[in-house]
């Protein structure tokens, strides 16, 4: 009898040995969060009806999203980096912040290079879980992926980054790093976990479009969380047999998956958007004490009072058409510069400031980066090119679209990119392929960044070319002044008038 119950707990024992954790069926949930950079407190866009995001209240929502359900907190970059909150401190409160939500992992974005490499390298000390660059070469604490173990589904998540970093920040940030075509580092360790993993998620920093050619090209990966184009997607988008999905910007929206798993496979999914609104008793209180700590501070440095906008100044729509936020930074360029004409990325003023009082910490969230203005002796034919540069992706709302003064233009957007621009103006005057003209611009584009290689190309070809100690210097440069940063030219010019009112001039032209 004994001999018979041993041998039937042996066989029992057995059989629970052999059977994988999986067995049966259960849901994964997969929140997400992307392009956040550094919005961590409730704002009301422009246009807008209502006060959206927060951090706090999205690490509310996510708490209440994950309780009793198998879950993973994702970010697909972009989150040190942008609003005040996160650029005085160089990206260290979202990371802070990260770190009470208890995320899983974090693919690394382009602009978390803005600050430099040693800076990154501060911050991914600081984080308590991975972040992930598996198309990333030669910078250290960056790990290709993570494996994580979900009530017993083995979830690989493999991380890259668009390619387009070097051109997409300072390109001294990047110095001695490499950035692979994603797709062959997703190929790369798809095959090296096909046995230790039953699900395969990408996060991915590469865009929507790049998302969607990769699931086409890459077979094997289950989801794609995505980031970079800001794309807000408001139920998952299947292709091929790849999930994907990406939750707007600024932590106006957190992404939710699931995921029905059935012997280690997918079987179905549900996803949806929750927009994010400040909601009364609806806030994490630990991330609630941490976005007000850091607040404090940047209230404390910027509440400087610099003067009146007496009209909404637009830097919502920079990427897509001209604005007068634009109109009126391009036309400081050039009156600070003496320049000719001043051209700026779109992508390089980060958020619009509402009609009424205009406070330094306004300014610092339009114009986040380091960069000083810079005039550069172009040719009429090296003008053309960039504004045919500028205007080559309009459709897909990218950084490059420019912003100018002393230049108008107009342009075909049925045009094939690089023929699309039509007639242009300098001055009221039209202009001579061979002339030399002056054009005011940023350091950042005249090094050749967001791939304005025209301008790149004019700097480096200076006789006497050298860039010491992050001051470029050249013949071709005729105005360059690296001790002040370019939001410190806005405000005194600001503060100078007192009230400022700009309206959109027609300088940039759609025509058929």
């Amino acid at each position: 009898m004994r001999r018979s119950i041993v041998s039937g707990f042996v066989f029992i024992l057995s059989i629970l040995l052999l059977t994988p954790a999986w067995a049966g069926q259960s849901v994964i949930r997969i929140l997400y969060l992307n392009d956040f950079h550094g919005f961590a407190a409730p704002h009301r866009p422009l246009g807008a009806d209502e006060t959206v995001g927060g951090l706090a209240y999205l690490a509310g929502r996510a708490d209440a999203l994950r309780a009793g359900k198998p879950s993973l907190l994702l970010a697909a970059g972009d989150m040190i980096q942008g609003n005040n909150w996160a650029n005085l401190f160089r990206g260290r409160p979202a990371i802070e912040a990260m770190n009470s939500m208890r995320f899983d992992a974090m693919v690394v974005g382009n602009h978390e290079f803005d600050f430099g490499q040693q800076a990154l390298r501060e911050r991914i000390s600081e984080a308590k879980f991975p972040v992930l660059g598996a198309n990333v070469e030669g910078f250290d604490g960056l790990k290709p992926y993570v494996i994580r173990n979900v009530e017993g589904i083995r979830v690989a998540i493999i991380g890259v980054v668009t390619q387009d970093t070097p051109v997409s920040t300072d390109p001294r940030n990047v110095t001695g790093l490499t950035f692979s075509p994603p797709a062959a580092a997703v190929r790369k360790y798809l095959g090296e976990l096909k046995d230790r993993a039953d699900i395969f998620v990408v996060l991915s920093h590469i865009g929507y479009e790049g998302d969607r050619k990769l699931a086409a090209e890459v077979r094997g990966i289950d989801v794609i969380v995505g980031g970079h184009s800001h794309t807000k997607l408001e139920a998952p988008v299947k292709v091929g047999a790849t999930l994907i999905v990406q939750a707007w910007e600024h932590a106006k929206a957190l992404g939710v998956l699931d995921l029905s798993v059935d012997g280690g496979r997918i079987t179905g999914y549900h996803g949806h958007l929750e927009v994010i609104r400040p909601v009364p008793g609806g806030e994490d209180k630990a991330v609630a004490a941490i976005v007000s700590k850091y607040q404090g501070m940047v209230d404390r440095t910027l509440d400087e009072r610099v003067g009146t906008a007496e009209v909404d100044l637009d830097g919502e729509n920079v990427r897509r058409r001209e604005t007068n936020l634009g109109d009126v930074i391009a036309d400081i360029m050039r009156k600070t510069s003496g320049a000719d004409a001043a051209l700026i990325n779109g992508g390089s003023i980060r958020t619009s400031i509402n009609k009424g009082p205009v406070a330094a910490k306004d300014i610092y969230s339009v114009l986040p980066f380091d960069n000083y203005i810079v005039a550069i002796r172009l040719t009429g034919g090296q003008i053309r090119r960039a504004l045919e540069y500028g205007v080559s992706a309009v459709e897909r709302g990218e950084g490059r679209f420019p912003q100018v003064s002393g230049i108008s233009f107009t342009y075909s957007p049925s045009a094939s990119p690089g023929s699309r621009v039509k007639t242009i103006l300098i001055d009221g005057k039209p202009f001579d392929p061979d002339g030399v003209y002056s054009v005011a611009t940023n350091d950042f584009l005249a090094a050749g960044g967001d791939g304005y290689t025209a301008f790149g190309e004019a700097v480096r070809s200076s006789k006497d070319f050298a860039a010491v100690g992050g001051m470029m210097k050249g013949e071709k440069l005729v105005y360059s002044d690296a001790g002040t940063w370019l939001r410190d030219v806005v405000m005194g010019y600001i503060k100078e008038q007192k009230t400022i009112a700009p309206a959109v001039e027609g300088r940039i032209k759609e025509v058929q």
